[in-house]
């Protein structure tokens, strides 16, 4: 739309839009689970959607490419008006079509990637592929030397951007109960955004103090720690049920129905793991 209108006409539509979305919203009935019963403080309700987080490998993996697509999102969302104008002299229709190049990146992500995780590849593979786009683009950005090659590589930022956060939605729905997704969803958002607020600082600092190419290169680098950082903590073998063992609840437990013994004296048993009252801590 900025490649035909002026900024005005634009606000005035996400005006529209947003109004179209609150009708929309209103038109659905949502799920409202109830939050577990606990005798839990008001610190701990607070931060257990934290705490379920970070104790499981999988998440503390989404929370290192969080870092990834920050890094890559920062360049686009505060560097790409720079490029364009400045750097390229171009003026706000070029703009616009710039930043359409990486929406339609991120869209077509987000078209492809329920067929791709219907049984053809993993959550893991897909994001950590994503991530590795973002790495590779971030590095690419160096060798850019006109316009006509940013819009692809924009596209592939896009890309790349909605192959981590598409399937995000999935991997937080699997690791909690469906009372605690709520705190769990509210951490991602809180996690993630302490990411952004990282990076935001960084593409522009380092843009304006040693330009496009450095930051480019310096960007690339932290999404890499972050890409790196989540093939340690994340598990190539996710399995959702996992063997683990009791040895703090009393015999004859409801939870413990299936369990059998185990030659410490504890008892074992296998199911859909997730961290909440009965499992503080992931199994080894």
């Amino acid at each position: 739309l900025l490649g035909l209108v002026g900024f005005h006409w634009l606000f005035a539509g996400n005006v529209l839009g947003f109004l179209a979305s609150a009708a929309l919203v209103l038109t659905v009935a949502l799920p409202s689970p109830k939050p577990p019963a606990t005798q839990e403080g008001a610190w701990g309700r607070i931060t257990r959607g934290a705490r379920i987080y970070l104790g499981t490998p999988r998440l503390r993996g989404l929370l290192a490419l969080n870092v990834t697509v920050a890094m890559a999102g920062a360049m686009v969302i505060v560097n790409t008006v720079v490029l364009v104008r400045a750097g390229f002299g171009l003026g706000a229709a070029e703009l616009g079509w710039t930043l359409a190049a990486y929406g339609a990146g991120s869209m077509a992500a987000a078209l492809a990637v329920p067929r791709l995780l219907d049984g053809v590849v993993t959550d893991r593979t897909a994001m950590m592929a994503g991530a590795g786009l973002l790495v590779a683009g971030l590095l690419l950005g160096v060798l850019v030397p006109r316009w006509s090659m940013l819009l692809p590589l924009w596209m592939l930022l896009g890309f790349g951007d909605g192959l981590v956060l598409t399937p995000s939605g999935r991997l937080l729905r699997r690791s909690a109960h469906p009372g605690d997704r709520p705190a769990l969803f509210a951490a991602q958002f809180a996690l993630s955004h302490a990411c952004w607020l990282i990076a935001y600082p960084v593409a522009g600092r380092f843009g304006a103090a040693a330009g496009m190419e450095a930051t480019f290169l310096v960007l690339a680098a932290l999404g890499a720690v972050g890409l790196v950082a989540a093939l340690v903590l994340w598990p190539r073998n996710d399995a959702e049920e996992v063997e683990h063992i009791h040895d703090r609840l009393p015999a004859g437990h409801a939870h413990l129905g299936d369990a059998r013994p185990d030659p410490t004296g504890s008892v074992r048993h296998s199911h859909a793991f997730v961290i909440d009252e009965l499992h503080q801590r992931w199994p080894r």
